[in-house]
């Protein structure tokens, strides 16, 4: 099997990177494999994780670039180029991609949503779902496009709002179903099974 090549995008601590990583590492079958860790925050604690799995890291300062967002997203790239990524997941990355660069990898460049998506886009997600009463919550993954959590959507998972919630309580079991269906839709996008047709993406069956 020749496996996808992966580069994973991060801000923060990347414990969805963790999740992606360890799938891939648990299966030999995984049609993916992790070849890059991508920062834009020199202090993100993912990079020391990617260092002691040795996958190769780096980082590209978007401090650096200050609001010239093309200049950031062609030192990116070119760090993609180098690591000959197929696909990009984004893992907790904290910027907003230009038109562009959403273009020249579009099909191939997913993120994962702590919300129910088209509800609750952007950020603050579990304090608003519980300010606004609703009785699921949950998470989303989906293609990125140029407008801000508005790609195609693959899958989603809910949870029960529970009377007693606070942030904490309903964010930690908004992420522990975030690391099942973030793996499970690289793999599915790594072995090309995913047609998107319209809005709507279609998985198509194995083999």
């Amino acid at each position: 099997m020749v496996k996808k090549r992966v580069a994973i995008l991060i801000s923060g601590r990347g414990s969805n990177m963790a999740a992606l990583v360890k799938a891939a590492q648990a299966d030999p079958d995984f049609p993916a494999r992790i070849v890059l860790v991508l920062s834009n925050r020199p202090e993100a604690a993912g990079l020391a994780f990617a260092a002691a799995e040795g996958i190769p890291a780096a980082v590209v300062p978007s401090k650096l670039y200050g609001k010239d967002r093309a200049a950031f997203d062609a030192a990116m790239q070119a760090e993609l180029v180098k690591a000959r990524a197929e696909i990009i997941c984004l893992a907790g990355f904290m910027r907003l991609l230009t038109p562009e660069f959403c273009e020249s990898w579009s099909g191939r460049m997913i993120n994962i949503h702590p919300a129910l998506l088209p509800g609750f886009k952007g950020l603050d997600t579990h304090a608003r779902a519980l300010e606004e009463g609703v009785k699921f919550h949950g998470c989303t993954t989906h293609f990125v496009t140029p407008g801000m959590d508005e790609g195609p959507i693959i899958l989603q998972a809910a949870v029960p709002v529970l009377d007693d919630d606070t942030e904490e309580t309903l964010a930690a079991r908004v992420l522990a179903e975030e690391h099942r269906i973030y793996p499970e839709t690289l793999r599915l996008l790594a072995a090309d099974r995913l047609v998107v047709e319209g809005r709507r993406v279609r998985i198509t069956p194995a083999g």
